[in-house]
């Protein structure tokens, strides 16, 4: 990964039903908020997954996760999730994904959770590999430039 690399930033507020018994985001909640992150940054390049799967009859599945906790977050919390994009194939995606807790003014301040996910565009009848279109291609591209 560049050093350099574009980072794309998505708020969450960490909710109860984010939460254990105890008050803190529940581990798998950290996958979903991933999720949500990376589903909003195809969002921001003019990438809908909805037309995808239904003009092109191609869906990302998550082939791969490695995930590191560092820290908890906690009921109300204001979190910044990043992305960056590591590698692009011809039929996958990996990126690095950040779950940061904020100060008061919005800034990432103490790291949460790591992943590194790595997907893989497929048909969706077979679910079998297929090519990312040219135009995702080119979009993606675009953006891990600069």
């Amino acid at each position: 990964m560049k050093a350099d690399a574009p980072i794309f930033r998505w708020p969450v507020r960490v909710y109860w039903e984010d939460t254990d018994a105890g008050g803190i985001v529940y581990y798998a909640n950290y996958l979903k908020f991933f999720e949500r992150a990376r589903t909003e940054w195809l969002r921001s390049l003019g990438l809908a997954q909805a037309e995808l799967a239904a003009q092109a009859g191609l869906v990302f599945v998550v082939a791969e996760v490695h995930l590191r906790y560092a820290a908890p977050a906690r009921l109300d919390d204001a979190l910044q999730i990043q992305l960056r994009a590591q590698e692009f194939g011809a039929a996958s995606l990996q990126v690095v994904q950040q779950a940061w807790l904020t100060d008061a003014q919005g800034a990432p301040g103490t790291l949460l959770c790591e992943a590194t996910v790595r997907v893989g565009c497929v048909q969706s009848a077979s679910l079998r590999p297929a090519r990312i279109p040219a135009d995702m291609r080119a979009r993606i591209n675009r953006w891990m430039t600069g």
